[in-house]
């Protein structure tokens, strides 16, 4: 497996990762019962129940753009340092914006976004270049 696969694979661990915690730090908010229902029924979360909500929700929006990127370079066998430093700094920045968002860290917070959109752009330009 090719280390862009690796970190692939990790960027869907980190998925998991986000998708339970912010499942738990809502229903600690509002509680367990709301758990089962429609999430229309919850309470809307606040702070920081709210903003690992909104971090999770931003990661599912950025996750496809990534997952298509690393596959595309997979299925023509593009691989070189841009496509490996590409995925290193989606993941890197994605792990690191997690807590940033959730503690609501200013600027430096965007500033981690804007990293793992960089990864994924320099992927692409691996593709086109044909680096």
């Amino acid at each position: 497996m090719t280390i862009e696969l690796t970190l692939l694979a990790c960027s869907v661990l980190l998925g998991i990762v986000q998708i339970l915690v912010s499942a738990h730090a809502a229903s600690l908010q509002v509680g367990y019962r709301f758990t089962g229902t429609a999430k229309e029924a919850r309470p809307p979360v606040t702070g920081v129940a709210g903003r690992l909500e909104r971090a999770l929700r931003n990661f599912l929006e950025t996750f496809p753009l990534f997952a298509a990127t690393v596959l595309v370079a997979h299925v023509v066998n593009r691989h070189s340092w841009m496509t490996v430093l590409g995925a290193w700094m989606y993941l890197v920045a994605r792990v690191a914006y997690v807590p940033l968002y959730a503690l609501a860290v200013p600027l430096i917070r965007s500033l981690f976004w804007n990293v793992a959109t960089v990864g994924i752009l320099l992927i692409l330009l691996a593709l086109w270049m044909g680096n």
